[in-house]
């Protein structure tokens, strides 16, 4: 393991995907065991797709008072919550097992007919979880978008407001199959933890071009070169 920084990121490069996994689930862990310490339930953001899927694995397995934890999701397709493209399907298949499956899961879908018009209501249910929250998880894609905030995205600039931008945004980026309801920045950013994992050789270089890169171009770059919450980056190839 190696680390380094990048203003207020900071890197750390594991030698192998299950280290990565076990180390980032440790963290995860620590963050809410520290806050329900202090408060009566803790928060957990986390996304979708196959890169958290070993971290899930090894955290469901974390002794923690999980009745208390509640968790949602960085961002979600319109689908109902049984369809396997639905991330919500994916957390409860692989996080809410085992010592985790006491945990709490708002998701993010309701049976409103769209999520233009469902935005309101998720921010509802994300006033469910105790804030700031402790823990946020998110990944990256290939085109450097993080939860479901896309380059060309029409939902772009209200999404990468930290300062006033909308918890909930909605969109359906062009050459995506279903329209996507996502946290904004401003709500992602609002947490004691804010961790990004990825894998991979070229996903480091990906990486690499969004430290510099316009945010309107790859929006994981608003994340990055933020000031307002410190980032860990995790990778391994």
């Amino acid at each position: 393991m190696s680390e380094g920084t990048h203003d207020t990121v900071r890197e750390i490069r594991h030698g192998d995907r299950d280290t990565l996994a076990r180390h980032v689930a440790g963290s995860l862990a620590e963050a809410l065991q520290s806050s329900l310490q202090q408060r009566s339930h803790a928060s957990l953001i986390v996304p979708g797709g196959s890169t958290p899927v070993p971290v899930f694995r090894v955290l469901r397995e974390q002794t923690l008072p999980w009745s208390r934890v509640r968790v949602s999701l960085s961002d979600e397709r319109w689908v109902p919550p049984t369809s396997h493209d639905s991330n919500e399907h994916l957390v409860c298949r692989e996080l809410l097992q085992g010592k985790a499956a006491a945990a709490q899961l708002i998701g993010l879908t309701s049976a409103i007919e769209t999520p233009w018009l469902a935005v309101n209501d998720c921010a509802q249910r994300l006033a469910q979880l105790p804030r700031p929250f402790d823990a946020v998880l998110l990944g990256m894609g290939d085109d450097g978008h993080t939860a479901s905030l896309f380059p060309g995205s029409d939902a772009l600039v209200s999404g990468l407001d930290h300062e006033h931008g909308e918890d909930c945004v909605a969109s359906h980026p062009e050459g995506i199959p279903q329209p996507r309801l996502s946290l904004g920045l401003h709500a992602l950013l609002d947490s004691r933890l804010l961790i990004l994992c990825f894998f991979g050789e070229s996903k480091w270089q990906i990486y690499q071009e969004a430290l510099t890169a316009d945010p309107m171009q790859m929006p994981v770059a608003a994340v990055l070169r933020q000031t307002r919450t410190p980032v860990t980056v995790h990778w391994a190839p």
